[in-house]
């Protein structure tokens, strides 16, 4: 029995893979490229970051999602050059993908320390499923057991402003990849745009103490709106520790929705850790409070940043974006 609520929890919140959903991340507010092109070059020098999440863990088939992504600044800083792989696997589904993002950053004050980024990222997708992985208790005698596989272009768009207080962005991603009919008569789920807005704010209580709280909010005009809610502290220059919580909202008419989704998502702790001013390594653990709490094992998400110093960096102060 608790093995067919699980897989039936699952089905519910994958909508029963008819629809290919973005990955879940908790570290997006410490490298906002992952959800937006126009973070590129935000921090002015080049920097590699990546992150690996498994999701749920002790659910079968649960999702593992990791990225790789490198940013850096040209033209003095006026363009921002951004590249990112990803692979993102959820039961029988499948996907990888990688990006080039390019940001025009437009000077908002004589020092720089205010921009207004416009990006634009192009790139490819292959979508998959591999049918070996379906095993439900009641198999159908035309059930698909072979594996599917296609690859897409897509495109992406945002815009980002910040300075050294405050910042906001929007963004939407899948922009092409949404019109291409990859289902056919295939079992391949299709990709779907995903909205995001952020924004957030720097407090410094003390010269060692900063409060950023921030906000997430994403959807795809399929599923529930999910709204993040985050609050960080960092100590010294040394430490981020912090939270989020995530729940769903109702910002428009979703009458196709079950009425009875609840809109408890999951409660995040976590830390980012700077070594030494180039190195940076992030933990972050997800609490289950909706309907999966009792049945996985939580969620693990690892992070690390590497900044590389060269003659053109021109990060004159910290970027805490």
């Amino acid at each position: 029995m608790k093995r067919f609520l699980t897989i039936l929890i699952l089905l519910i919140n994958t909508g029963i893979l008819y629809a290919q959903q973005d990955a879940q991340q908790s570290q997006y507010m410490f490298n906002g490229i992952y959800i937006n092109p126009a973070y590129a070059g935000y921090k002015e020098i080049l920097n590699l970051h990546a992150y690996y999440r498994a999701q749920w863990t002790g659910v079968e088939g649960s999702p593992r999602s990791m990225s790789l992504a490198v940013d850096a600044t040209a033209n003095n800083g006026n363009v921002g050059l951004a590249f990112q792989v990803a692979s993102d696997k959820l039961g029988a589904q499948e996907y990888l993908s990688a990006y080039a993002n390019y940001a025009y950053r437009l000077r908002m004050n004589e020092d720089g320390s205010s921009r207004l980024a416009f990006g634009l990222g192009a790139g490819i997708m292959q979508l998959g499923m591999n049918g070996s992985k379906l095993n439900p208790n009641d198999p159908e005698p035309d059930m698909f057991t072979g594996t599917q596989s296609t690859i897409v272009p897509d495109a992406r768009l945002g815009v980002y402003y910040s300075d050294n207080k405050f910042y906001a962005g929007l963004s939407a991603d899948n922009l092409v990849a949404q019109h291409i009919n990859v289902r056919k008569d295939g079992y391949i789920a299709q990709p779907k745009a995903h909205y995001y807005l952020t924004g957030g704010m720097l407090f410094p209580l003390n010269q060692d103490i900063m409060v950023k709280p921030s906000f997430l909010l994403k959807d795809d005009r399929g599923g529930p709106t999910s709204l993040d809610i985050n609050a960080f502290i960092l100590l010294g220059e040394k430490l981020w520790l912090g939270g989020s919580y995530r729940t769903g909202v109702k910002l428009y008419d979703k009458s196709y929705l079950q009425n009875d989704l609840t809109p408890l998502n999951s409660i995040t702790a976590a830390a980012e850790f700077f070594p030494n001013p180039y190195l940076r390594i992030g933990y972050g653990y997800d609490f289950s409070i909706g309907p999966l709490r009792g049945y996985d094992g939580g969620t693990h998400e690892i992070s690390i940043g590497i900044y590389f110093k060269t003659k053109q960096s021109r990060m004159l102060t910290p970027r805490y974006f």
